[in-house]
């Protein structure tokens, strides 16, 4: 009961000093949240220095920004796509649509398997033999889709 007597004497500057307390601790437990509770208490503070509050009241204001500011954050965040130098770094497959190969096994039953740089592939498709050249369209988890390439003559 006494810190909050003591926070009580000092008023506003309580929410301020409180603001900037949880904005240091962001640097040190990131994660996001702690700004806008900084933030909500630097307002609380200032709206109390402008207009005098009674605790209630600025437990309320300050409630209210918290929670406003990290739902408006939340949404924000949501919708926001971070670019990347590699946006296929953990999606090999992904990487491999649109190259070109050569079965190593026919596709019998819609299976079968082929080599795509250093590694045996279990691919998926219409039937085809063994040494058709195909085109790799998709992948259902580790399982390449694929389609017979068009030879084109001169």
């Amino acid at each position: 009961m006494e810190l909050f007597a003591q926070a009580a004497a000092y008023g506003p500057w309580a929410w301020i000093v409180g603001g900037l307390i949880l904005l240091g601790l962001e640097l040190v437990v990131p994660g996001g949240f702690l700004v806008w509770l900084g933030i909500a208490g630097i307002l609380t503070g200032l709206l109390t220095l402008v207009q005098p509050l009674a605790w209630p009241v600025q437990w309320l204001v300050f409630g209210t920004l918290a929670l406003g500011s990290i739902l408006v954050w939340t949404r924000l965040a949501r919708h926001r796509r971070l670019a990347s130098a590699a946006p296929e770094l953990n999606q090999r497959t992904d990487r491999l649509i649109g190259q070109e190969a050569v079965l190593a096994s026919p596709i019998v039953n819609g299976f079968g398997r082929m080599p795509v740089g250093d590694t045996i592939w279990r691919v998926s498709g219409p039937d085809l033999m063994a040494g058709q050249r195909v085109r790799i369209t998709g992948a259902d988890g580790a399982v390449l889709r694929v389609e017979p390439v068009e030879e084109s003559l001169p």
